[in-house]
Formats: structure tokens, C-alpha cells, sequence
């Protein structure tokens, strides 16, 4: 599988990175490195040369069980009250390239990275945790649903997988 992005290395340019939003700014141009380092997550970006069109960051994480909707939780077995799923931590678009629809292109990317590790290691979903209303906005387009009481919302890798054909 080809995906459209790199993981984050020394040679892209990061200091000069801006999406308009100063928390997702500072993220990748201070802490993107540490967290890879750290393996707390891992960075990928869409280059342009040396320049950063834009970001997402992965990892793994959980939800739990009574944070889903009813009809997904009767399908899982009731042992699981902790279910693995796949953080999209952060995704941004350069100013410079916003309006493209890159944001889009950068969220395929993602999902179908997230999918293709869900075939080797167990993940039920792709969990976000929206960073404003623009951004709930942005996802559900794409089918993501609300989970009740914690501000996350969360893409089913089955319906992820059926993005794949």
C-alpha cells in the first residue's frame, strides 16, 4: 500500500509551519520530535520538498466500553470494558495550502494507514478528539460519530474497511 505521506523527519521544516491555529502550530514545530522519540505517537506529514503541506499524528489508545453507542456495544463481547482503538491525534493544513482540500486527502491518508495496522494489531475504531466546532464539523463529514459524554468522536473500522473495498 502507497500512502501519500512520511513519517516526520529532521529534513522537514517545521519552524515555519502555520495552520492558523496556535495549539496545532506549536505541537509540530516543538513537541512532534519529542513525542516520536518518546513513542508516544508517531508524525506524518505531506511534503512539498523540505516545506510541510500538513500533519497528522497516530497512536494507539482505548475507549471504553460504556462510552460507545448501544447498538455497537451489544455487538462486543462483555468482557472487553476497555476496546483498543487507533488515535488520529492531531491533523493540520498549512495556510499556504489550505483550500486544496488536503485536509480530506490527509484524513484518507490516515484512515487508511489505521486500517492497514488494524490488520496486524486489534483496532476496532479511529478515534479524534475534535479541537473545535470546525473541526466536529470536518469529521462528520466523513461519518464520524459523537461518543456520548466525552467529547470524542470515533470512525468504526469496519466502515473504514469498507473504504477499501
Amino acid at each position: 500500500m502507497n500512502f501519500l505521506t512520511v513519517t516526520l523527519t529532521g529534513l522537514h521544516e517545521r519552524e515555519s509551519f502555520c495552520c492558523g491555529n496556535a495549539q496545532l502550530d506549536i505541537y509540530f514545530q516543538k513537541q512532534a520530535k519529542q513525542d516520536i522519540k518518546r513513542k508516544l505517537s508517531v508524525c506524518f506529514v505531506l511534503p512539498d520538498g523540505n516545506k510541510v503541506k500538513g500533519y497528522y499524528t497516530l497512536s494507539s489508545a482505548s475507549v471504553i466500553r460504556a462510552q460507545l453507542p448501544e447498538d455497537l456495544i451489544k455487538k462486543l463481547p462483555p468482557s472487553y470494558t476497555d476496546l483498543p482503538v487507533i488515535l488520529l491525534g492531531r491533523l493540520a493544513v498549512s495556510q499556504e495550502y489550505q483550500g486544496q482540500g488536503l485536509g480530506e486527502t490527509i484524513l484518507m491518508d490516515a484512515l487508511s494507514r489505521s486500517y492497514q495496522v488494524s490488520l496486524q494489531i486489534g483496532s476496532m475504531a479511529v478515534v479524534v478528539d475534535p479541537i473545535d466546532q470546525a473541526a466536529i464539523k470536518f469529521y462528520e463529514k466523513y461519518g464520524f460519530i459523537q461518543l456520548p459524554d466525552s467529547g470524542k468522536m470515533f470512525l468504526p473500522m469496519a466502515t473504514i474497511a469498507q473504504l477499501h473495498g
